[in-house]
């Protein structure tokens, strides 16, 4: 791991390499080859594209673009921190440290999931592994989640994760109608987490 610090005090341990964690049924690890075919099928639900950042229109181009390029240039620049998901050995979506503010241990929780592993807490079980790991592994001070407010199942993920609600950012997402939505600003801070 390389260490740097910043004007806060806070050292941020970027990894040497891209982690694997383990929770029960979870494992997160680097995405890989075989994940193009699952993460392509994945993410032509439309609810995906609804509430990430994922276009509407992606193409199996853009997962083997995510995973041959995308995930490893972002984990070498320190730009982002992409994770493939599995539950009980199969894919089951993505999560990822991005938006990331080195300088100030900070960084942007996001995630999505397949439907056949939707409300069976694995997206909140995941968010904690990941957010801990941010915390213990890496240093982040901060660690912050934007959802779309009409997204519900995602607003319970993150509370029963043990984010806080900080605010709403009144008309920050532009559905591909057009329509405005306000998003919905968690957060979770290293010196609260666990309490």
């Amino acid at each position: 791991m390389k260490s740097f610090t910043c004007d806060t005090c806070y050292m941020i341990w970027w990894p040497t390499e891209v982690p694997t964690l383990h929770y029960g049924l979870i494992t997160l690890r680097k995405p890989e080859e075989r994940d193009i075919v699952p993460l392509f099928e994945g993410v032509q639900d439309p609810i995906i594209p609804q509430f990430t950042r994922i276009p509407a229109n992606y193409q199996m181009a853009n997962a083997e673009h995510y995973v041959r390029e995308r995930s490893p240039n972002g984990f070498t620049m320190r730009t982002e921190l992409q994770l493939a998901l599995e539950y009980d050995g199969k894919f089951a979506g993505a999560l990822s440290f991005h938006t990331l503010d080195l300088d100030s241990a900070k960084a942007e929780i996001g995630y999505w999931l397949t439907a056949d592993v939707r409300g069976k807490g694995v997206a909140t079980a995941a968010t904690r592994l990941l957010t801990e790991y941010g915390f213990e592994s890496i240093g982040f001070h901060r660690i912050e989640a934007l959802v779309v407010a009409s997204n519900v199942p995602s607003l319970k993920v993150l509370k029963n994760a043990g984010y806080m609600q900080e605010g709403i950012k009144r008309d920050a997402c532009c559905q591909d109608d057009g329509t405005r939505e306000d998003m919905v600003l968690f957060a979770a801070i290293r010196t609260d987490w666990g309490r």
